[in-house]
């Protein structure tokens, strides 16, 4: 991603910019201009002061132009950065949201909370100074040399030959800054990363008796930071010593030529030489405020690689087709050769099976054994790498995504509920506008009804972010609700009823019993019961399908699924 590319890709801001720095430097050179000749004929023409009121007009009007100018472009980069910036954003946005699943693997929350806010702000200085300052630089300079040349070309030729070391040990110092900057971004990445996973489980944390050695992690991580940090301002600081030092250097040699000229030589005008000598120091003011701007620009280049590695990044999307699925009811399911694969880790497949229509399946395996994964490619919410899924024949590839969901509910083990009523969380399972008569009749089957009665807004009331302020068996049942009002051909529950007590899990047992009545059922098993009953149970071993059929034919002929049984206690697969 060249940060330079998304600058002039904003061209408005670009003209203005370049437009206010071309009248900034004719507001320079007439301000030097009325300046010397108000001085010129105060103290060597003995004009009266009637004689130079034109002049200080005119350098009045020349400071105003020049400070109208320079907020021009001070307000041009801070608008220019802030497109940029919510472009980037929005970017990043659509890049986490494509693949959710396939983005939880490509490193914590909090280095991607990091990426959004700190590395996106990170390249500000980039536009809102660097861009700005670089187009003063390349014209306002120019015209500046240009009427020091027409003044007094020898001045302009020790310009030549002196104002080149500044680039020079700019790009010298970038390199190491450069470096610096990367690092300390790297850090800042750790630092956020570990600081977030601490703090949301800080809890689970406490109760482990972890949390005093979090605390070190997070202390060591936060040094590390701070020392990088320390690291960029020293070099920020030994650039801005060295500017200092040649633009100086350069000024002093040329006062020494005009001073011998003016003085000893006397081959040197008064007002070419006070015209020049008022010049020259904003010539090097330039090119030393764009060594400033260099060094912003080289550390925002850390922020931006790291931006352009996660927006390049390559996971493919899950496809879908225009085909509209018309299904009166639950349609064959067939696994043909089905694979996926997270990246160079964990595999799963080939899997071929077939499920009939209003099938209860039970998917059991060992933790890792890719249970969850199998449901989420079935679902598509994860690309296939191989293989594909027929739906009556038709490859799921080809159906819309749009009818596909439809026909379809997802439950796992912890539902998200947004900010809103419980209507309105309830009615998204919808996709369409419902009555409140159908929203309760839907709460009445997920068993919700009596406690949404008891409370004193009904329906209306408030739930609070991720379902604060609910029970885990309260927000399973608004998701089972959820799934009621929309009436799917295709159940897939992600064994919702974990770790809830007994009498909450009959609740949910007896209403997803119900609403797996007119759809095909496929459940990640953790409970017997849950086993006994299915039609079809598929076992899963590292990935594979090691066995498919009834709880007493697998009792008989997999001994894998035997195991686990007779591993078995309180009715829970160990």
């Amino acid at each position: 991603m060249e940060l330079k590319q998304l600058a002039f890709e904003q061209r408005k801001w670009m003209v203005l910019l370049t437009a206010a720095s071309l009248a900034k430097g004719a507001a320079m050179v007439g301000q030097a201009l009325f300046f010397v000749l108000a001085v010129n004929g105060v103290f060597l023409e003995d004009a009266a002061f009637a004689d130079i009121t034109p002049y200080l007009y005119g350098l009045l009007g020349a400071i105003l132009l020049r400070a109208f100018c320079g907020y021009a472009i001070g307000r041009a980069g801070v608008e220019l950065s802030t497109e940029v910036k919510l472009k980037l954003r929005r970017q990043l946005i659509s890049s986490f949201a494509a693949d959710p699943l396939l983005a939880s693997e490509h490193g914590q929350s909090g280095r991607k909370v990091s990426l959004l806010m700190d590395a996106v702000d990170e390249v500000d200085g980039y536009f809102s100074k660097y861009i700005p300052q670089m187009i003063q630089t390349y014209i306002i300079p120019i015209v500046l040399l240009a009427v020091i040349f027409y003044q007094h070309w020898i001045t302009g030729l020790i310009i030549l030959i002196t104002a080149p070391f500044i680039p020079v040990f700019m790009a010298l110092v970038g390199i190491r800054t450069k470096e610096k900057a990367d690092e300390q971004m790297e850090k800042l990445g750790q630092f956020s990363g570990t600081f977030l996973d601490v703090l949301q489980g800080l809890t689970t944390l406490k109760l482990m008796g972890q949390a005093d050695r979090q605390q070190k992690t997070i202390k060591k991580s936060s040094l590390d930071f701070r020392d990088s940090t320390m690291e960029v301002l020293k070099s920020a600081f030994l650039s801005s010593l060295m500017l200092e030092y040649i633009s100086m250097l350069s000024m002093g040699i040329i006062a020494l030529e005009i001073g011998l000229r003016l003085v000893v030589f006397d081959s040197l005008t008064f007002f070419t030489a006070f015209f020049v000598m008022i010049l020259v120091p904003d010539f090097f003011n330039m090119l030393k405020d764009f060594g400033s701007a260099f060094h912003t620009g080289r550390s925002s280049a850390a922020a931006a690689g790291r931006l352009s590695e996660e927006l390049t990044k390559k996971t493919e999307p899950v496809r879908f087709g225009n085909t509209e699925l018309a299904l009166q009811g639950p349609g064959l399911l067939e696994l043909e050769e089905l694979e996926f694969q997270y990246g160079g880790g964990f595999s799963l497949g080939p899997a071929t099976l077939e499920i009939p229509p209003f099938s209860q399946v039970a998917f059991i395996g060992k933790s890792g054994s890719g249970k969850t994964t199998l449901l989420h490619a079935i679902a598509g919410l994860l690309p296939l790498t191989g293989g594909r899924l027929l739906v009556d024949g038709m490859d799921r590839q080809d159906i819309s995504e749009q009818s596909w969901f439809s026909q379809m509910s997802y439950i796992s083990q912890n539902p998200y509920l947004f900010a809103g009523s419980i209507k309105e969380n309830i009615a998204l399972g919808a996709g369409r506008k419902v009555a409140d008569e159908e929203i309760m009749a839907a709460a009445k089957q997920a068993g919700i009804a009596e406690m949404v009665l008891s409370l004193k807004q009904g329906l209306d009331t408030p739930v609070g972010e991720a379902g604060r302020g609910l029970s885990g068996g309260e927000k399973q049942r608004i998701a089972l609700a959820r799934a009621f009002l929309k009436k799917p051909s295709l159940i897939l529950f992600d064994e919702p009823t974990t770790g809830l007590d007994l009498k909450t899990e009959r609740i949910l047992q007896k209403s997803m019993a119900e609403l797996g009545k007119g759809a095909t059922v496929l459940t990640v098993a953790h409970r017997l019961h849950t086993i006994k009953k299915a039609d079809m149970i598929l076992v899963l071993d590292n990935g594979k399908l090691a066995g498919a059929g009834s709880h007493s034919e697998l009792l008989s002929s997999e001994p894998l699924y035997r195991e686990m049984i007779e591993a078995q206690f309180g009715g829970v697969l160990q």
